[in-house]
């Protein structure tokens, strides 16, 4: 069921905690349901779209973040049920979070708050007494908008508590005057999760073995990498974001010590076209490339683990014209590098 660790509440006799009771539950209008009939306060309503690269699926990862102190958003709130929507969840004996630590099972607890007008408590961790959420009637059948619930994607982090009203109404139109009501920026910050980004296997010259003192090449041809652009809608809201990871610059890490890099900094710039660094060129085997790695010392038989990681710089765009930057994010894998010592003939 994704249970929420905190509270669950129940009533003799109608209630089970592991499961809802009855058959399956008609699903919230954009998604939230835990898959088995109950509402799950860890799945968003939040629609992923990929407008240019990602999603793709093949070789391609998440990007990390080169801010250790940067998190996505903790919580929010989002809607999930029209009054109709609400009713049908209800009668179908429906069970599952009405907020995100604190779940419902049994359909007397949903009818008593949102059928009959009954209030009940909000489960606020961090407030000195719990508050009180006015109940509704008859599931507020024939107005506009919807009852919003909290979404925690991780509702063990203890930022999540932040989101403690049970399930609440909010006209269309509208987004509840809270705090933790979403933004563009909260989408853009969500979006910046689902970024994928190619693996950065680099081209090598030479290709097999490097050999001491004589320098390795180091290039990617153009096309390879490309914009990233990542579109976070919340249906029924009008809000969205898109977030967008264009790549900057390639870090070579030669894996050892006894390496020299080019250009020192070990960062390879990216050209407009995509392209990393200059390809090899026959005649060119002395002379220091422009993104490359000269080793100086041979391996034993356990190749050097050369890493090469790439930056990308990550703006986003919302739905209300505000704009801005989030952390850089990196992506870096590793490949083996086998160095040999040159090989000569005395006579």
């Amino acid at each position: 069921m994704g249970l929420a660790a905190g509270c669950v509440l129940w009533t003799a006799g109608t209630a089970h905690a592991d499961k809802p009771v009855g058959g399956e539950a008609a699903p919230p209008p954009q998604g939230g349901s835990d898959g088995k009939g109950g509402l799950s306060a860890s799945v968003s309503n939040i629609k992923v779209t990929y407008p240019s690269g990602g999603g793709g699926g093949g070789e391609e990862g998440n990007l990390g973040t080169v801010d250790p102190n940067w998190k996505p958003p903790a919580c929010w709130y989002e809607p999930a049920f029209s009054p109709e929507q609400l009713k049908r969840f209800v009668d179908s004996d429906g069970g599952g979070d009405v907020g995100i630590h604190e779940s419902w099972f049994g359909k007397g607890l949903w009818t008593d708050h949102y059928r009959d007008g009954k209030p009940a408590d909000n489960f606020d961790l961090k407030a000195p007494t719990n508050s009180t959420a006015e109940g509704y009637k008859d599931y507020n059948l024939g107005k506009d908008g919807y009852f919003w619930r909290g979404v925690a994607p991780d509702p063990n982090a203890s930022e999540s508590w932040d989101c403690g009203r049970i399930m609440f109404w909010v006209d269309a139109g509208e987004v509840p005057d809270d705090p933790n009501a979403p933004t563009p920026k909260t989408l853009a910050e969500y979006a910046y999760n689902k970024v994928k980004v190619p693996e950065t296997k680099v081209e090598l010259k030479p290709e097999a073995k490097s050999t001491v003192n004589l320098p390795t090449w180091v290039w990617l041809d153009k096309g390879t990498f490309k914009d990233v652009t990542v579109r976070a809608a919340l249906p029924n809201t009008g809000l969205w974001a898109e977030t967008t990871a264009k790549p900057v610059a390639l870090h070579l890490d030669p894996g050892t010590e006894d390496a020299e890099v080019f250009p020192a900094s070990g960062d390879c710039a990216i050209n407009d076209d995509g392209s990393i660094g200059t390809p090899y060129t026959k005649g060119a085997a002395d002379k220091n490339p422009p993104c490359g790695i000269r080793y100086l010392r041979a391996t034993d038989g356990t190749p050097y683990q050369l890493s090469a990681s790439v930056t990308w710089k990550i703006t986003w765009e919302g739905s209300d014209g505000t704009r801005g930057d989030l952390p850089d994010g990196t992506f870096e894998t590793t490949q083996d590098m086998n160095v040999q010592e040159i090989q000569s003939i005395n006579r």
